[in-house]
């Protein structure tokens, strides 16, 4: 570059490099603080950081920003339920600082080897990985949205998700029939639930072998995968990432394909390594060798013109294996015995995995293990993976594993689902009510407030826990609330992914992302937004009816509060004794913590001044929903502005936005007015009518009020909390104006 934004000195003596920006002299990496140490199996580098707050080097049940008092972090992916201070489902070799000016830069390690980083309070940081060379990448910002769209520049833009993919999806292990599986979709039905996909864990599969179905527990599986496409329901199961190699030569093709192929990770002797996971003995794939995506494709193309479904769910990919190494045990040698092990759960590199020094095509699984790579054909793919890496969003969602039924859990998930936005893996979720015990009513209507608004909405569970029909009728009320606010979001929310699969944006974001010159947001993690636009302060203990949320400096608007009926066609109802006569549902803040009334049904959800909210009347599926009336909710600054935008296809098909099949739409408010421009035209729209506009913060009655120059008669407006609603019947893919005087 002919002019940087950066000054780099290398010292000789001691040997280091050193970054710092130009403007102002601040130093971001200084790694002449320590000696380098550079050898076969353990590599060391040092830098010393400009301030405590740093995030990232996932993935961990950690706060958002790390302690800085001396803490390891191992990256080095394990089969293991979501626990403090050990090492989990993924790795993520980057991290973000906040600087003390509101500045950040973040800095990636591409290195997929076994891995510590450790944190000290001067404060500083130590890299220590156990091979492969240290090739780093240092991003600037200046501001930390700048750092996030610099790092997936080099890991690449996440995937862009089916529509249906953002509705609600149930699972549970332990549907173990078609006639049960079938039975759960009828009781939500009859529970008035929206239900977009239904899943089935390993129960579906014969002997737990992957692309086998047990014929006599789910002898209708086909039918009942096609009887659900014909209401409009979407189907997913789980695929592990181990193949049953116990079975007699010629009786399961799946493992005899693939030992023709030459496709299973191998032993010292150059056999297939066998482990043992849920089918019993137990082949791995090598996905380093080119041929195994074709044996993985035709298998999964088998499978799927015998039963039809709509994505996968891929689970014990770190890879996870029930013995230590293989069920002959290890050979004694250098990778498997290195002079450094980090501090991997187990104590040993090859615990609850398969041995280091297995062979894949590449290299020894030493240097492989924390890889992972997908391919699925046909429309947009929609794959929910447990085992992650840098890159992993261009190909996949996530789930972030095996969490516990309990607050600390539901806590721990706002952490998580920001923390890989910033990874660059936007559809991200937590098991709503906890995968491990029975949940208690409380907590899961308290998740699933929070779960409508993780961007990958599941309500997984083990054996013993309910579905959501299973519980009391306040609390069913209280948690279709939540999920028709989620449905009436989804335009946005699909929007908010096309921004991110288009520019790197995130998704789920932390407070300090949109606000980073305020040091009071930088560690809050029990709140989040969408995007730019919509705060959500969720209740995290058990019998809290108050919740305490931090406010930026800005005006908000109460979207579940007082007026919220108005908004969202009544589809939120606000019991009576929260909605006093002339109450404020708007918040004018100077940047400061507020105490906001949480009752059980409630989750609070705010707008922030300035922005656009496309919403659509929901549905009991996105199949149904996308063809209803739609709505804008317009949150005005206090000078009256405000602009939001709506991204629109077909919701499926593949790269429409690189093909330009899509529409969309720009929507501007200013001088007592709403308008709308097309910035691109399809015909995904056709026949989708605005029904309503609402307008927040209008500060005097209206007289008058006209839609593309007509008259609207039976406008309404309530002084006491300043909402303007515009009752129209316009056609969404032409061009208004909606004007007030």
């Amino acid at each position: 570059a002919p002019a940087t934004l950066y000054g780099l000195q290398v010292s000789q003596e001691p040997f280091g490099l050193v970054v710092c920006r130009r403007r102002g002299g601040r130093v971001l990496l200084n790694t002449t603080v320590a000696p380098l140490f550079f050898t076969d199996q353990f590599l060391q580098i040092s830098t010393s950081l400009p301030s405590h707050f740093i995030s990232g080097l996932g993935e961990h049940l950690t706060p958002l920003f790390l302690d800085t008092a001396w803490t390891r972090v191992t990256l080095w992916n394990r089969d293991m339920a979501p626990a403090p201070h050990v090492n989990l489902y993924g790795s993520h070799p980057f991290y973000l600082v906040m600087e003390d000016d509101g500045s950040a830069h973040g800095v990636f390690l591409l290195n997929s080897n076994a891995m510590d980083v450790l944190l000290q309070p001067s404060p500083a940081l130590t890299w220590r990985t156990t091979g492969g060379i240290l090739d780093f990448y240092i991003f600037l910002g200046p501001d930390p949205k700048s750092v996030v769209r610099q790092y997936l520049d080099v890991v690449g833009f996440p995937f862009m998700p089916p529509y249906w993919g953002l509705g609600f999806h149930l699972c549970r292990w332990g549907y173990s029939s078609t006639d049960i599986t079938r039975q759960v979709v009828a009781n939500m039905t009859a529970a008035r639930f929206p239900l977009d996909v239904q899943w089935n864990d390993l129960d579906y599969a014969d002997a737990k072998r992957d692309f086998t179905f047990n014929k006599k527990s789910f002898k209708d599986y086909p039918e009942m995968v096609r009887d659900f496409h014909s209401r409009g329901l979407r189907y997913i199961m789980i695929v592990d990432a181990g193949i049953s190699s116990s079975g007699p030569p010629g009786t399961y093709k799946p493992y005899d394909e693939g030992l023709k192929r030459g496709v299973f990770i191998r032993n010292a002797t150059g056999q297939p390594l066998i482990g043992k996971v849920w089918p019993g003995p137990t082949a791995f794939p090598d996905f380093t060798n080119p041929e195994t995506h074709e044996w993985w494709h035709d298998m999964v193309k088998d499978f799927h013109e015998q039963v039809p479904f709509d994505g996968m769910w891929l689970d014990m990919n770190e890879p996870s294996n029930f013995v230590e190494g293989s069920q002959d045990g290890c050979p004694n040698n250098n990778l498997e015995h290195p002079p450094y092990v980090p501090g991997v759960f187990g104590g040993r590199l090859q615990a609850g995995t398969i041995c280091a020094s297995s062979q894949q095509y590449l290299s020894s699984h030493y240097n492989l293990h924390s890889l992972a790579l997908l391919r699925v054909r046909g429309k947009r793919p929609f794959i929910i993976s447990r085992s992650t890496f840098a890159g992993h969003g261009r190909y996949a969602g996530h789930w972030t594993g095996d969490v516990g039924s309990d607050w600390q859990q539901l806590y721990y998930s706002i952490p998580e689902v920001l923390l890989f936005n910033l990874f660059g893996v936007p559809l991200v979720g937590a098991d709503i009510c906890g995968f491990l015990g029975d949940t208690d009513e409380e907590l899961c209507v308290r998740w699933t407030q929070l779960g409508a608004f993780y961007p990958f909405m599941r309500n997984h569970n083990d054996h013993a826990a309910r579905s959501p029909f299973a519980f009391s009728p306040p609390a069913q009320a209280a948690m279709r609330n939540a999920l028709r606010l989620r449905y009436s979001l989804l335009p946005f929310l699909y929007t908010l992914f096309h921004r991110a699969h288009s520019a790197g944006q995130t998704v789920a974001r932390p407070l300090f992302l949109e606000f980073p010159t305020d040091p009071n947001t930088w560690a809050v993690d029990r709140q989040l937004l969408w995007g730019g636009g919509l705060l959500v302060t969720p209740v995290l203990e058990a019998g809290q009816t108050k919740v305490s949320g931090y406010f930026p400096a800005g005006t908000w608007y109460s979207l579940t509060g007082v007026g919220a009926p108005a908004l969202l066609w009544h589809l939120v109802p606000i019991p009576a004794s929260h909605q006093p006569p002339g109450a404020d549902s708007t918040i004018h803040s100077k940047g400061q913590w507020i105490l906001l009334p949480a009752p059980l049904d409630t989750i609070n959800v705010h707008v922030r001044a300035g922005h656009i909210l496309p919403l659509q009347e929901p549905a009991f599926s996105t199949a149904q929903s996308r063809g209803k009336g739609m709505a804008l909710v317009v949150a005005l600054t206090l000078d009256g502005f405000a602009r939001g935008e709506l991204f629109w296809d077909d919701g499926e098909s593949w790269e429409t936005f690189e093909r330009g099949d899509y529409t969309e739409l720009l929507f501007l408010a200013s001088n007592d007015a709403v308008l709308s421009l097309l910035l691109r035209a399809s015909a995904h729209l056709d026949g989708v009518l605005l029904e309503a506009v609402t307008v927040l913060g209008v500060t005097s009655p209206p007289r008058r009020v006209l839609a593309n120059g007509a008259t609207v008669s039976d406008f309404s407006y309530r002084s006491d909390t300043q909402v303007l609603r515009v009752p129209v019947s316009l056609p969404m893919w032409e061009q208004f104006v909606i004007s007030w005087s």
